[in-house]
């Protein structure tokens, strides 16, 4: 039966997708050939999927670098430089200012141009929280003497490790399914790390330790959670990317 109601849908829904790509529809060698050169002429390369992957990278890097440090501390080792994590740090800045300066000069990039901004900003405060991390641990390393990060060390492994795979994801135009449970899973770790927070805290404050203990320590504690909170933090980002290009 003719609807002129679903008639008038059907119209509207197919200008919508002619309006996005002109050339739905067309097909063969010429059509591929010509979608490529659009493609690069309005900035749909790789460059910026190379940058955001290169920055969580460094990210992730930041971590195993805070992961060795910890693990030489523990072994009694004596680690007096920060080299590693200031080498990760500097690179993130580097690939940050390039993708800036990229989206100043790209006429249409292959998102939303404040995404892309707003995730390699959230990837890039992650590494520097790191080696805030290790620059407190070398303050006092002999404070860290019997303590154990162990557990909070394995959550942010798992958070920075889903971030990265998050933004690799974006790359191949990630589902909506998959992008929900990689972010509910650093959700998750999040809950988790807060959870394990406040254990190591009340423990802090009703043991038997001095003043400048509890400070480094509690010092510690904050910003391990706060590198968790900003790998969360990337992944709602990527996330909401996902949803509104769905």
């Amino acid at each position: 039966m003719f609807d002129p109601a679903t008639v008038a849908a059907d119209a509207d829904r197919e200008f919508d997708a002619r309006r996005r790509n002109p050339l739905a529809g067309v097909s063969g060698p010429g059509y591929n050939i010509l979608v490529i050169s659009i493609r690069r002429f309005l900035g749909h390369d790789e460059k910026f999927f190379d940058l955001l992957e290169a920055s969580a990278q460094q990210a992730d890097s930041s971590v195993h670098h805070l992961v060795d440090l910890l693990g030489k501390l523990e072994q009694g080792d004596s680690p007096q430089d920060l080299v590693a994590f200031a080498e990760s740090r500097r690179e993130d800045k580097r690939i940050t200012q390039e993708l800036t300066e990229a989206l100043s000069k790209t006429f249409i990039t292959p998102l939303e141009r404040e995404d892309i901004q707003a995730l390699g900003s959230a990837l890039y405060k992650i590494p520097k929280t790191v080696e805030k991390i290790g620059e407190r641990v070398l303050i006092s390393p002999e404070d860290l003497h019997g303590r154990s990060f162990r557990k909070q060390v394995e959550l942010l492994d798992q958070a920075a490790e889903t971030v990265l795979a998050m933004v690799k994801q974006l790359r191949k135009g990630t589902d909506i399914r998959t992008a929900r449970e990689m972010n509910a899973r650093l959700q998750t770790i999040e809950g988790d790390a807060d959870k394990l927070e406040l254990e190591l805290l009340r423990d802090l404050y009703h043991g038997d330790y001095t003043a400048k203990h509890i400070i480094f320590l509690r010092d510690l504690y904050e910003l391990l959670e706060k590198v968790i909170d900003r790998c969360r933090d990337a992944g709602n980002i990527i996330l909401q990317v996902v949803l509104k290009y769905a």
